[in-house]
């Protein structure tokens, strides 16, 4: 094929760039592009970013963003064939490419399925209200609301199509605009699934803007507001974290680097168990996927003692029927490595290590390679070192080659397998394979503190396990130390990172109108109609129902406990209350409940459709016979709905605040029930 210029994408348009890097096939080696900045103005695309994509996202509410993940990622679905046949060039075999494109669609979907833990609003209400006065008029809580900048996401070469959009679907959910810089090596691909993104029509403009060639100096104009995420070297993202301008400005900067990871075979598990097998497919799985270049690969498999020799046979007659060659040749499991210049530092940094460890498995130069040239592309073979005294050659726990390279340790005892894990100084991810769910724990609990995630696998598990090397949309994915610091992802905590939380303080009734959630204390207001006369469109917060009221006895308990079948003693039995809380028999918290429903429901047809849950459900006062109860029935909160076919009913989800207080004013019960609620025009 001819080489082709990559074009950046800035300020709302394509700007075509001239010469600049060449970026080459990793299989034959030959040039395929070219990628060059030459000509953006960073400063300015920053400031389209913040004045023209910010605004625009800021417009619409959670529920809305997500749809438009939503959106976006059925219509990249619909092109991922032609992903496919790019990614080839980068050496991935189908796997690879799609963990990569398939991947990072994946992290679309379920960042837009996350739009269902926010409100249907343009900001979100964080926790719970907190009373600041003796009378609770005065309180505070807390909001938050996107950040008013830009976010820069700085990725690494090896996941082009999933290191982009597991980025993007969290910044563009939280409202906040981006500027992707792809490392240049494989950003061709990144292009590819960029100008589809752009072709869509689906995203707000500005939202995203994109530098396939050198980024330097971006970081010059950063501003407060803006957020950095930088995925790579350890070492280049401590230059990056520490940039005068960073600093100066308090820009958040998320470092998720590069790590030694280990993968530990539990003490328990013997080599005729089902662990031994799960342990040895997991170890060689994560050495030749993508070539061994993942952040989450496995670089230690630590290994009970005993078990080092059974350990190294294994791997080594699994490695040895691991093809090596072209990914389009039938049968190869295992392509180059991303360029020429990545082998080239694959083979240094195996030179260092092996000066202080011994390889058993693999060789440097001689290896086989099908369909291909294995000096013209950039090809390594699995490699295993062996390390015999792990705690005087520590080079194992400090050396990263970034390929198809791990070492075995062995360990003697739990505590020592835990110490050799945390040597690592940080790692993003650990694996433990064992059937001993005590082991699980103390490992866990020992590891824990060096390891940002931790996979314990058994044969329990296996068949849906997602594996070592799969960080999870819903799930944190970073790590301390070495690794960075850094977290993302992590379902809605991911989306927070991009929000600004401010504590709001005042009355109940102004944090109501603020939150447009109601806070207790706040006023209320009742109508002639009933609130459950009205559709969810007529419905405002704070409106109220006041209730008549209901007398308990005793024939109400004893007809609640044949009905529920609940003859708790404290209901049933008064010559069994010595020495508890209650003076006489109590009724049940859920027929005072479930009376508060009798007294609110208005049992007529109308748009109220049904029941859809009950949260936060709390007795705070024993009722006993005698006493006489009332509900005020507040709208908390509203939740809009979207149809899910042309049919449906358009509908939202209510909350409700139940307050049943007694005779006495005080409150007995509170909870917040669901209710859904048809819109107009639906009879």
């Amino acid at each position: 094929m001819s080489v082709k210029q990559l074009k950046n994408y800035a300020e709302g348009q394509w700007v075509p760039a001239k010469g600049g890097d060449a970026l080459y096939n990793a299989i034959t080696g030959d040039a395929i592009y070219t990628a060059s900045s030459d000509g953006l103005n960073f400063g300015a695309m920053m400031h389209y970013a913040r004045k023209t994509g910010g605004p625009a996202l800021r417009k619409l509410t959670f529920h809305e963003r997500g749809r438009m993940l939503k959106a976006l990622a059925f219509y990249l679905l619909e092109r991922k064939e032609y992903f496919y046949q790019i990614s080839a060039y980068t050496g991935a075999t189908k796997a690879d490419s799609w963990i990569d494109i398939e991947g990072g669609i994946g992290n679309l979907f379920a960042n837009a399925s996350l739009r269902k833990q926010f409100p249907d609003e343009r900001y979100y209400v964080d926790g719970d209200a907190a009373k600041l006065s003796k009378n609770g008029t005065f309180i505070g809580h807390h909001i938050m609301v996107p950040r008013e900048g830009v976010a820069i996401h700085i990725n690494a070469f090896n996941f082009p199509v999933w290191g982009m959009l597991e980025k993007i679907a969290v910044n563009l959910l939280a409202g906040v605009p981006a500027i992707v810089k792809p490392a240049t090596l494989t950003s061709y691909l990144t292009e590819a699934v960029f100008e589809e993104i752009i072709k869509s029509n689906i995203l707000p403009e500005g939202s995203l803007q994109l530098i396939c060639g050198s980024a330097r100096g971006i970081l010059d104009h950063i501003e407060n507001g803006d957020v950095v995420t930088f995925t790579g070297s350890a070492s280049t993202g401590q230059q990056l974290k520490s940039h005068p301008r960073i600093v100066s400005e308090a820009v958040p900067f998320n470092l998720e680097a590069d790590s030694l990871n280990c993968c530990v075979l539990g003490p328990d598990v013997a080599t005729d168990m089902p662990e031994f097998d799960l342990f040895i497919k997991e170890v060689v799985r994560e050495v030749t996927t993508k070539a061994g270049q993942k952040c989450t690969a496995i670089r230690r498999i630590i290994v009970p003692a005993d078990k080092v020799e059974d350990v190294q046979i294994a791997l080594g007659k699994r490695l040895k029927g691991t093809t090596v060659g072209d990914p389009s040749v039938e049968g190869v499991r295992m392509g180059p490595l991303a360029g020429i210049s990545q082998r080239e530092e694959v083979r240094e940094k195996v030179q260092q290590l092996a000066k202080t460890q011994q390889i058993v498995i693999g060789d440097l130069d001689n290896f086989d390679v099908v369909g291909a040239d294995k000096n013209k592309g950039a090809f390594v073979a699995p490699i295993i070192f062996l390390n015999t005294d792990p705690f005087t050659n520590t080079d194992c726990h400090n050396i990263e080659a970034f390929g198809p390279v791990s070492t075995i340790i062995p360990y003697n005892g739990l505590d020592e397998a835990i110490d050799l894990a945390k040597m690592g100084k940080g790692s993003l991810v650990c694996s433990l394979i064992t059937q001993d769910d005590d082991i699980a724990r103390d490992f866990v609990l020992g590891a824990a503190s060096m390891h940002g995630r931790i996979l314990v696998l058994n044969s329990d598990c296996a068949k849906e396990s997602t594996g070592h090397g799969s960080p999870m949309p819903l799930l944190v994915h970073g790590g301390p130390g070495r690794a960075g610091g850094g977290e993302e992802m992590g379902g809605k905590r991911g989306v927070l990172h991009y929000l600004q939380r401010t504590a709001i303080q005042g009355s109940p009734t102004t944090i109501t109108r603020i939150t447009n959630v109601y806070q207790q204390g706040a006023k209320q207001y009742e109508t002639d109609i009933h609130p459950f006369r009205k559709h969810f469109e007529d419905l405002k917060v704070g409106d109220t129902v006041t209730t008549a009221k209901h007398t308990v006895t005793e024939t109400d308990i004893t007809n609640f406990a044949n009905v529920s079948g609940d003859n708790f003693y404290a209901h049933m039995d008064a010559t069994s209350l010595e020495g508890t809380i209650f003076e006489r028999r109590v009724a049940h918290g859920y027929f005072v409940l479930s009376k508060a429903a009798g007294l609110f429901v208005d049992a007529k047809k109308g748009p109220v459709l049904l029941n859809y849950g009950i949260d936060e459900a709390r007795f705070t006062k024993p009722v006993y016979p005698g006493m006489t109860i009332g509900v005020k029935l507040t709208v908390k909160e509203k939740m809009d709905q979207e149809k899910r076919t042309e049919d449906d009913i358009a509908k939202g989800i209510v909350k409700w605040l139940v307050d049943v207080y007694d005779e006495t004013g005080e409150t007995v019960a509170i909870a917040t029930i669901l209710t859904m609620v048809k819109k107009r025009n639906q009879d």
